[in-house]
């Protein structure tokens, strides 16, 4: 009956996908943008469903069984950059017609650092993200149903190899197929079934531990949103890093903010990111409280690996018939980030190095068949590093190696904060300052960690933008600011204020789990 459910899914994600499929009449805007006509409901649900990942319900919700309600920091304050990228970015992008942020930066900073901006992402996209939202959503759905999923596999290196492969090259093809249009019907599907799962699992773990009144009862200690600032993993003032990280992610992703630059209006745009950061409120809940919940039904010695929380709650309190619909929601959190991944790298590949330095006669349908070309080669590097990962797991399962391709990308993403930052505050960037900003975040970087190595990385993310942001702004503080207040003015009024409502919310709760 679990197969039977998964085939299923896999069945219906397909077919969804293939109504959207590319013609031969397609534009570049319909293939890559959905013809700019998203409602807001598909901005939001879409967006979301690609930044969650297999590595959230075994990575985070052991974290959440180790330090609590913490764990929750890193979900609830994706607002802040949420709400940046529905206020002040998106409009910027939008007032200009952009397909790809990259063209923004050209138009603010000059084509050497655009280039150099999109050379980073693809370079990103293409390696750590690819290969990371596929091991571990192979790995994640071993881990939790080994058993069932044997029938691919007996030997589990071999079984996982060939879910990493075979999830890489299917996600691929209806991507190549279909485009964004695809992507996002079905992102709408995927996250359902994500929702459902996380629901699921929910109130399983609250139901076994005696109720949400338990967790006060239970488990006091794992109440509180800020830690000590001296603890070593999640310490209260990792936010201050976490703040500009926030921005490159929401702000300045290609894969992320695709679905706004899509939207058929800056309202859309807005509304959509905004639900967007109710459902994000509502995924730390479906994510982090299953682990505090284990952590009061078990104790403190219950888990030897605390990254084994969602397994054990699926395996030890999961009815029959129910692990098929848990299975599909592991899947479907990897697809959903993997078939955004190679829509993004089509889109910079296509329309920022092909349309414009290889060949800028290209026809609509000669850019197309270069993104859909670019698909192809980055599934191999994708399925490449996923398949590094998972021998880098297995030969030493203790390994930290998901810290470690965080840092590796922050030598990138700290230098894009400050891209982004510049192009949107400044009246008249200094081209070259902001371009030699960006080099010094690596530097930074390199000299922080042989000096305060017991710095947390987010801490010392924070305080790397802020010296390079500082450095970038300076050089072209004597032309002025720009005027972010316009972009205000230029939304519903019924809009600015359900961003007021949503910044208070996240404020009132920092302060009742403080």
């Amino acid at each position: 009956m679990d197969l039977l459910i998964v085939i299923a899914y896999f069945v219906i994600i397909f077919l969804t996908a293939l109504r959207g499929r590319a013609t031969e009449e397609s534009t570049v805007e319909s293939y890559f943008l959905s013809d700019r006509s998203l409602r807001w409901p598909s901005v939001a649900i879409s967006t979301i469903a690609t930044n969650i990942q297999g590595y959230q319900f075994l990575g985070m919700m052991g974290s959440a069984y180790l330090f609590g309600l913490a764990q929750a920091s890193l979900e609830i304050n994706a607002v802040q950059g949420i709400l940046l990228a529905a206020f002040v970015f998106v409009p910027f992008y939008l007032r200009e017609r952009v397909m790809t942020i990259t063209q923004f930066i050209s138009s603010r900073l000059g084509e050497r650092v655009a280039l150099l901006y999109t050379g980073a992402n693809i370079l990103l996209f293409s390696t750590i993200t690819l290969g990371a939202a596929l091991f571990w959503g192979a790995y994640a759905a071993d881990i939790v149903f080994g058993e069932v999923l044997s029938v691919i596999h007996p030997d589990r290196l071999t079984r996982i190899s060939i879910l990493i492969i075979g999830l890489g090259i299917y996600s691929a093809s209806y991507t190549y197929l279909g485009g964004l249009k695809a992507v996002v019907k079905t992102d709408i599907i995927q996250f359902s079934i994500l929702f459902i799962g996380g629901v699921i699992v929910l109130f399983l773990s609250i139901h076994h531990l005696g109720g949400w009144g338990e967790l006060y009862r239970k488990t006091p200690e794992h109440m509180h949103l800020h830690l000590p600032a001296d603890h070593p993993t999640l310490p209260w003032t990792h936010m201050f890093g976490l703040f500009f990280l926030n921005i490159n992610y929401w702000c300045a992703n290609q894969t992320v903010i695709q679905r706004s630059l899509a939207a058929r209006s800056l309202k859309d745009a807005q509304i959509g990111l905004m639900a967007g950061g109710v459902m994000k409120y509502f995924m730390a809940v479906l994510i982090v409280v299953p682990g505090i919940a284990l952590y009061g039904i078990l104790g403190s010695d219950g888990l030897a690996d605390p990254d084994m929380a969602y397994p054990y709650i699926v395996n030890e309190y999961l009815p029959l018939g129910l692990k098929g619909i848990i299975l599909c929601a592991l899947f479907a959190s990897l697809m959903s980030t993997v078939d955004s991944t190679f829509n993004s790298l089509a889109t910079l590949f296509s329309i920022d190095i092909y349309q414009k330095y290889i060949k800028p006669s290209a026809t609509d349908t000669q850019v197309i068949q270069a993104g859909q070309r670019t698909i192809f080669f980055t599934l191999i590097s994708g399925v490449i590093m996923g398949l590094i990962l998972l021998h880098l797991k297995l030969s030493d399962s203790s390994s930290a190696f998901t810290h470690t391709l965080n840092e590796l990308r922050y030598y990138i993403n700290c230098g894009i904060v400050v891209l982004i930052c510049t192009a949107a505050l400044m009246r008249a960037p200094h081209r070259k300052v902001t371009l030699g900003a960006f080099l010094l975040t690596i530097v930074l970087q390199l000299l922080f960690k042989s000096v305060w190595p017991e710095m947390n990385y987010f801490v010392r993310a924070g305080w790397v933008i802020l010296i390079a942001l500082s450095v970038s702004v300076s050089a072209a503080a004597g032309a002025g600011f720009s005027s972010l207040m316009g972009n205000l003015k230029t939304t519903d009024q019924s809009v600015r204020w359900t961003g007021i409502g949503l910044m208070i919310s996240l404020i009132a709760l920092h302060v009742i789990f403080h």
